[in-house]
């Protein structure tokens, strides 16, 4: 179950528990909004720890610069023999 599920659990676990006014026989309409909130924080709390674990760093690029070398036209790159 995702992020939007659990938003949903606890959406319609609020309108339960506190926007109805139905009465059924043997169930308690206000108790299964407020697990249904429950479970929704629950699934919230675990995806972000998922999430959280999963994500990766990615360290800054490094510039590199590469050293110009003065070469002479002689044929002698290293100065020696001169």
């Amino acid at each position: 179950m995702g992020l939007g599920g659990c938003i949903i659990l606890i959406a319609v676990g609020a309108i339960l528990a506190f926007a109805t006014d139905w009465h059924m026989q043997g169930v308690n309409i206000h108790l299964v909004g407020v697990i249904l909130m429950i479970v929704g924080l629950i699934g919230v709390t675990t995806f972000t720890g998922i999430y959280r674990r999963r994500r990766v760093v990615v360290p800054p690029p490094t510039t590199v610069v590469e050293e110009n070398r003065h070469h002479r036209g002689d044929g002698y790159t290293d100065g020696y023999g001169v």
